[in-house]
């Protein structure tokens, strides 16, 4: 099988890509700059692609060919335009490729709270993109993930590091809930998605993958927490605990202003605060990971093998590897 990922060099992405190489299919990864891709040009079967893909006429030559469209782009920080621009946008110039190019599945990675009323730029953006993909008349799977914790996450590694560097931290939203999920079941969700009636697991409900009715899942681990207790597992698993200053909502969106003032990556916006306005847990009315025949991963296993401080040897072997 031939697919095509848009967003395979980011950190979903990655992990997609080496499971469905391993599996056998090609994979070709879409890009501005094949540079990008140098974490995984190496893998067999994977094709790094220099495309701009919210240009019509080339994404539509990049997807001719090939079987299943997998898309990953999205930023959680940015202005209204932006947010339209790649949530929105983008969705119907993939809607218009596929059909050009005679390609009829797409799986599209949404999130967990996507809704036209949802109280975030964010998610509502989401949700009129997953709109876009339910009424484009192809085969169209949706997954909604929670928050995704792993290896290189923009979220407990963060956490961690502001406890090893601060005597104490003040934290927006403590209490705003989460149903964090590990990134490695975010990507094989993906995948068998993607490989559909081929996949050999009679634990999979056939209608999953009949006919052309748009499939959304809710992608989420086992267990919800707070955002106090997220940040207190991050400073656990380095040896770093800290004091939390709970910020009240006003003073929380000063601290978010700032932030988006200053430069750099954007850590919290505004617009993250009101995404935390509304649980982001599971609803408990569409199929999840076991739907799947995907047993969720703790993350009381996972953060701790890749949050441990790291050792001079450690160090040593992330500065030969680049």
């Amino acid at each position: 099988m031939k697919i095509i990922i848009l967003g395979g060099t980011g950190f979903i992405g990655r992990h997609i890509c080496e499971k469905l190489v391993r599996a056998g299919h090609e994979v070709t990864v879409p890009t501005r700059k094949i540079e990008n891709a140098r974490e995984i040009q190496m893998l067999p079967r994977l094709q790094p692609l220099r495309c701009n893909v919210h240009d019509q006429q080339q994404l539509t030559q990049a997807v001719a060919g090939h079987d299943v469209l997998i898309n990953l782009v999205a930023i959680l920080h940015g202005s209204e335009q932006e947010f339209e621009r790649v949530h929105v946008t983008l969705p119907k110039t993939i809607v218009a490729a596929c059909k050009a190019s005679g390609v009829g599945r797409i799986v599209q990675m949404s999130s967990l709270g996507a809704a036209l009323d949802a109280p975030s730029q964010y998610l509502r953006s989401k949700g009129r993109g997953e709109q876009i993909f339910t009424q484009s008349g192809l085969d169209v799977s949706i997954l909604r993930p929670s928050v995704v914790f792993g290896e290189g996450d923009k979220l407990l590694n963060v956490f961690a590091a502001l406890q090893q560097n601060f005597p104490f931290v003040p934290l927006a939203g403590s209490d705003a809930q989460f149903q964090p999920v590990w990134v490695e079941d975010v990507a094989q969700a993906a995948v068998q998605l993607v490989v559909g009636n081929n996949y050999k697991n009679d634990s999979i409900p056939r209608s999953i993958y009949a006919g052309n009715m748009p499939k959304t899942f809710e992608i989420t681990g086992n267990r919800v927490m707070s955002l106090r207790e997220l940040f207190e597992l991050a400073g656990q698993c380095v040896g770093a605990s800290r004091a939390i200053v709970h910020l009240p909502d006003a003073l929380a969106r000063v601290q978010a202003w700032a932030m988006e003032k200053m430069p750099g990556p954007t850590l919290m916006s505004r617009d993250n605060l009101n995404s935390m306005k509304s649980p982001n847990v599971a609803s408990g009315q569409l199929p999840g990971l076991r739907d799947l025949g995907i047993e969720p991963t703790g993350i009381e296993a996972i953060a701790p093998l890749y949050l441990r401080p790291k050792s001079r040897l450690d160090q040593y072997r992330k500065s030969a590897s680049r």
